[in-house]
């Protein structure tokens, strides 16, 4: 199961903000989705944001856990690395099944050249399989790596984790949005989408974490907190 982008024929050039890209798809959503499976997911988002799970996550001043993980091609990166070189932005995601997850990293690498200019590492971070991994990252021609959190190991240090409401759950089965394969586990499990800056000393510098998954930071803000304050 993957989302096909509207500009998958060719090279992404799209470069209206994300909130209107989000609002196109929130549109065809609208028209063609029965409205009662609408509201199963509103009804989800509502519970996540219940519980306050992003007022939980980790935030500005925290501590960004250190972690290693493979890449779409299998190599290990380590966050130690990374940040060795400058500052780190991470965005957490769902998968290539979310048109939302797409959306953000196709909006994402228009800038990342620009986030590699102003001295620090893009990546996003995915609990899908490493093979959904490199088949998102090959068909969207992403610029950054893209890797791999068997389990939501990351994205639960980091408090995003949670696990897919029973009634949600049964709406993906039917729609064929099968997280076990995809994921490579049957947790049922994905972290909320958030994105993070991350200093040289490991401290987060801009955080953005969100239940909703329509709801995201533009690239351009990314971008401009990654080029606000010197660089360590």
């Amino acid at each position: 199961m993957k989302w096909r982008s509207l500009q998958e024929s060719g090279a992404y050039s799209d470069t209206r903000p994300l909130r209107q890209i989000f609002a196109e798809r929130k549109e065809l959503i609208a028209e063609y989705v029965p409205a009662d499976v609408q509201a199963v997911h509103a009804r989800a988002v509502a519970g996540l944001k219940q519980q306050g799970l992003a007022s939980k996550a980790l935030g500005v001043g925290a501590k960004a856990p250190l972690f290693e993980l493979p890449d779409q091609n299998g190599k290990p990166l380590s966050s130690a690395a990374l940040l060795a070189n400058g500052r780190l932005v991470l965005c957490f995601i769902r998968g290539r099944w979310c048109p939302f997850c797409v959306g953000q990293m196709e909006a994402m690498n228009y800038v990342a050249a620009q986030i590699e200019a102003a001295g620090a590492s893009l990546v996003a971070i995915s609990p899908q399989t490493e093979k959904q991994a490199y088949f998102m990252h090959d068909q969207h021609k992403l610029g950054f790596p893209l890797l791999v959190d068997a389990h939501n190991a990351v994205a639960r240090q980091f408090g995003l984790a949670y696990r897919v409401p029973d009634e949600q759950m049964g709406l993906y089965r039917s729609t064929f949005v099968n997280l076990p394969f995809t994921n490579g586990d049957g947790s049922w499990e994905l972290p909320i989408p958030a994105t993070y800056i991350v200093d040289r000393a490991g401290t987060i510098l801009f955080a953005s974490a969100n239940e909703d998954y329509t709801e995201r930071p533009e690239p351009l803000e990314v971008l401009a907190a990654v080029e606000r304050r010197e660089m360590p």
